[in-house]
């Protein structure tokens, strides 16, 4: 028995979040159908970050266990180069607005969750009324005070318990997270937040965004923001700026599990 990591990147729009659920249309149940018509058995997903619906991924990363013998003789995946074959089959199998990246075979208690050191994130917010980017940022048309953000951004490396930018309902086995970098850019008339950390919490990063919007408005202070992380309290949170401005850029894991690609 084998086992690989799966690199995707997909376009969230048009799915109900990565995970499989009932009732929903999901990457993973759109990945594991590409699979069950390409190894024509059945084949479960684990993946590393569960993204929420709308949300998109350049780098995601799932595993897989693959029983070889299980193949007939003369399967693509069997061949010479059989991987990077299997890798032009299963994309032309899925949906245009999914894609593997690359298949990595990797040691069979490799899990592609747990072994993560860090996850990074980056979200995107323009204000000027631009087409070619509604579905993949979130149009916010107002002044925003940069360095005010960006004072927000900083404050938050100095806490871990992230409760406050945990969406309600959500069971943690803790809300603690180590944040490795949080800050604003600008490029051109796009503000883009990037934050780091070893885990993230269900919806913590929209959460983070925009409750610093708010700030960036002059709707709330810096003092008041630093309280409302103390808080703890999750209404004292801005949940509501879209998932198609969220973009998971990059899942990292040691060299001895996966080498850089």
């Amino acid at each position: 028995m084998g086992r690989y990591f799966l690199k995707v990147g997909y376009k969230g729009a048009r799915y109900s979040g990565s995970q499989v659920q009932e009732n929903a249309r999901t990457v993973q149940w759109e990945l594991e159908k590409a699979f069950l018509i390409f190894f024509r058995t059945p084949l479960g997903l684990t993946g590393s970050s569960r993204t929420d619906a709308g949300v998109n991924a350049l780098d995601n990363v799932y595993h897989f266990d693959l029983d070889e013998s299980q193949l007939k003789p003369g399967h693509a995946w069997l061949k010479p180069e059989g991987h990077i074959r299997a890798l032009y089959n299963l994309n032309a199998i899925l949906p245009p607005d999914i894609v593997i990246h690359g298949v990595y075979p990797v040691a069979p208690d490799a899990h592609c969750r747990f072994d993560a050191l860090a996850r990074e994130y980056h979200y995107y917010v323009y204000r000027l009324k631009d087409p070619f980017r509604d579905d993949r940022a979130y149009y916010f048309p107002y002044q925003l005070d940069g360095d005010k953000m960006q004072a927000a951004a900083s404050i938050l490396l100095n806490h871990q318990d992230f409760s406050t930018f945990s969406k309600r309902g959500t069971q943690n086995r803790t809300s603690l997270c180590q944040l490795e970098h949080s800050f604003w850019e600008m490029e051109g008339e796009t503000w883009r937040y990037k934050v780091k950390a070893n885990r993230f919490l269900r919806g913590m990063v929209r959460g983070l965004v925009g409750t610093m919007l708010q700030v960036g408005r002059g709707k709330l202070s810096i003092s008041a923001f630093q309280a409302a992380i103390v808080a703890k309290d999750p209404r004292l949170a801005d949940f509501s700026v879209p998932g198609h401005g969220l973009f998971l850029v990059r899942v990292y894991y040691p060299e001895s599990i996966l080498p850089a690609q």
